[in-house]
């Protein structure tokens, strides 16, 4: 008989959620012909001009350690980004350099919350947030989001009442995945007050703060609204904007005082992120604006194909993403999700993300990522179209 040693190790290692977007991933991945949409990253890969700074790195020969905050040239370029984009001071004492926007994730929390602790996560929300919390030891707290005419909204007198003295932080991403929610100026004022009033620290995820359409520039943040003395850790990555998702880099932002505790945890984790690494991101925060924008606006093709397409069945309700890019949708008369997305592979091999893997709320939903080439997006959505109309 096999042995079996979940038993003797620690709980929060044992009870760590299986990702329910995986198991449907594993399923189809080798199906020929299908159109995988159930991931976050698009098709498109990291462009040569940045994969010839990693190229030029390895040649000099830089593989040895390096900077547990991060090369100084990227924090001078990741101070420069934010001062261009966001209006704050150019500080690059203020950014660490950490291997992918889940390892921000994972110290962010670690810093702030520990066993007994309650962390607030808006739901539906990307598994990887509640789950990064409760393998520190604490509670992550679902406040569940609604869907209306306003499209998806976060009731601030609900997190306010899930408000306990256990409470340490909220965790918020704006704009949102899976929803494509977009936190309003107003929204962000709102979540700040109610974190000074209770002394709670916010974790700011605005890993896809450029992808935001219908004439914005940049999702609202919360550096619009902060004051210094408030307690926020900013996290964000290289993957999204600069197709970077393989590369594993990531920053996260954060007052000067906390470097050397983040510094520790990195040196105790990882022991830093490759120099030549490094210097590819360099390049992309100081040469890859054409390339962002791009990404965007491809991104807003594929999800006006989506919404136009699926809309026109009168079978799916969702909101109209302002920002991410991300459809996250309910079929009518399919409230499995699971088994839905299990169908659409086998039936119109199309690969979608199962909605109750992103937590409370999510149940009956499935996520499609539109951020891939025009053509198989358009491909996927007559393939979907079909199968609705046939359905209904």
């Amino acid at each position: 008989m096999p042995l079996d040693f979940r038993s003797a190790i620690r709980s929060e290692a044992r009870q760590a959620p299986e990702s329910g977007i995986v198991g449907v991933f594993n399923y189809g991945r080798h199906r020929e012909g299908l159109i995988p949409l159930w991931v976050g990253e698009g098709d498109l890969p990291t462009p040569d001009f940045i994969c010839a700074a990693a190229d030029r790195s390895l040649k000099a020969g830089e593989t040895f350690y390096t900077y547990q905050r991060g090369i100084p040239d990227l924090r001078a370029a990741l101070a420069r980004y934010h001062a261009r984009h966001y209006g704050i001071a150019d500080d690059p004492e203020r950014f660490f350099v950490v291997g992918s926007g889940m390892q921000a994730i994972q110290i962010a929390v670690a810093m702030v919350a520990g066993h007994g602790d309650e962390v607030i996560v808006p739901t539906p929300a990307w598994p990887n947030s509640a789950a990064a919390v409760e393998v520190h030891g604490a509670k992550a707290v679902d406040v569940v989001m609604t869907l209306g005419n306003d499209g998806w909204t976060l009731d601030l007198e609900r997190l306010e009442a899930a408000v306990t003295p256990r409470t340490r932080a909220l965790f918020i991403n704006s704009p949102s995945n899976p929803t494509g929610w977009t936190a309003s100026l107003a929204d962000l004022t709102a979540i700040l007050a109610l974190a000074r009033r209770h002394g709670l620290w916010i974790v700011s995820d605005e890993v896809y703060g450029r992808f935001v359409y219908d004439g914005a520039v940049r999702a609202p943040s919360f550096h619009d609204v902060a004051a210094p003395e408030d307690r926020i850790l900013y996290v964000n990555t290289f993957s999204k904007n600069w197709a970077m998702t393989g590369w594993r880099i990531g920053w996260i932002e954060a007052d000067p005082s906390l470097g050397q505790v983040i510094e520790n945890l990195v040196q105790y984790s990882t022991s830093g992120v490759p120099t030549f690494v490094q210097r590819a991101a360099v390049v992309a925060l100081d040469e890859g604006e054409d390339f962002v924008a791009r990404q965007i606006a491809r991104a807003d093709l594929g999800r006006r194909t989506v919404v136009d397409g699926l809309g026109g069945t009168g079978r799916v309700r969702f909101a109209r993403p302002t920002g991410a890019f991300y459809l996250y949708l309910a079929v009518d008369g399919e409230p499995d999700d699971q088994a839905l997305a299990y169908r659409l592979v086998d039936e119109v091999a199309v690969g979608l993300a199962p909605g109750r893997a992103f937590g409370a709320g999510g149940e009956g939903y499935l996520r499609l990522c539109f951020a891939r080439s025009p053509d198989a997006i358009a491909e996927a959505t007559e393939r979907l179209v079909r199968w609705l109309r046939k359905a209904g």
